[in-house]
């Protein structure tokens, strides 16, 4: 099915199928991991990561090994030649002569398009700025199928940094192919959703409110996804400070949500989700991000042409 030296830059570039095929080999790989183990023998990942990352990289890595194969990659821009002014088009061509498979983290929005031009092995994005961030994406698809039973007819809150989220993007670009969901958008004037995503959810004919009020709409989700008020990419500290804290899932935020209700978070949290909801059931950010590493697990797979 994988076709050769693909690249994955958006969500957008795998069809509904092939989603539904990626979710259903991950579930596979959790029903069965030993099937899995070797199937990346002597196969290697390169995780070029420009940008600090934690659970994306890490998550990619322990994909690539639990799948058998090997990881060889930098977790900083000064820890590569980037710091020496190398372009990414040159680390790219480069980096295609040392690895089986390629994902990348970059500041710059569109920096994977330049890479996707310069590899001769499939590519990944690992999150390009505000962009895009597919591999997120596709935890978060897993997830609420997994929870949820479905990915259609649901209404999803969508609440924080709707401006500058590229997970948040992703997520609407993602569930927008399937049917009959209604989102709720739940942000400060200043970090509303951006216009250019507004527009795909009119062309669809999609049912959408934008508001201010987390707290009144918790009864109506069945998903909640919460999202941090994103430091880096302010420009101004002040503007920061006045809305890091606007939003704070409290467990008394929660008295009248819907008890199947399932919470996620693309992590890393700062103070928008009390820790006193980890232990509640509808709390799923942790088990999100297993579903990120199986779900990139099957992406890699997938692209390799190994998933059969």
């Amino acid at each position: 099915m994988a076709k050769e030296n693909r690249s994955i830059i958006n969500i957008l570039d795998l069809s509904v199928e092939e989603l539904d095929h990626l979710m259903d080999l991950a579930d596979r790989i959790e029903k069965n991991k030993e099937e899995y183990w070797e199937r990346c023998k002597h196969k290697k990942l390169a995780t070029l990561f420009f940008e600090p990352s934690t659970r994306t990289r890490l998550s990619f890595e322990a994909a690539m090994l639990e799948l058998g194969g090997s990881v060889l990659g930098f977790a900083g821009a000064s820890s590569s030649s980037a710091a020496k002014g190398e372009s990414v088009a040159d680390t790219i061509e480069t980096v295609s002569n040392y690895a089986d498979i390629i994902t990348m983290r970059h500041p710059k929005e569109g920096a994977p398009v330049v890479a996707a031009n310069h590899t001769s092995v499939p590519f990944i994005n690992a999150g390009d700025g505000g962009h895009f961030h597919p591999t997120q994406t596709l935890a978060d698809l897993l997830t609420i199928r997994r929870c949820r039973g479905e990915l259609s007819g649901l209404t999803i809150g969508l609440c924080g940094d709707l401006k500058f989220g590229r997970t948040v993007h992703s997520l609407i670009d993602a569930m927008l192919r399937y049917p009959n969901n209604r989102y709720i958008l739940i942000s400060p004037e200043e970090l509303q959703l951006p216009e250019y995503e507004i527009e795909k959810l009119k062309e669809e004919g999609a049912e959408f409110i934008q508001t201010t009020d987390l707290e009144g709409s918790i009864p109506e989700l069945d998903i909640l996804y919460m999202t941090r008020v994103q430091k880096e990419r302010f420009f101004n500290e002040e503007d920061y400070l006045r809305l890091k804290d606007i939003y704070i899932l409290t467990k008394e935020k929660l008295e009248n949500a819907k008890k199947d209700m399932a919470i996620l978070h693309p992590l890393p949290r700062v103070n928008e989700i009390s820790v006193a909801i980890d232990q509640d059931e509808r709390a799923k950010y942790f088990y999100q991000t297993l579903c990120g590493k199986q779900m990139r697990m099957a992406l890699i797979l997938y692209l390799l042409g190994l998933d059969q």
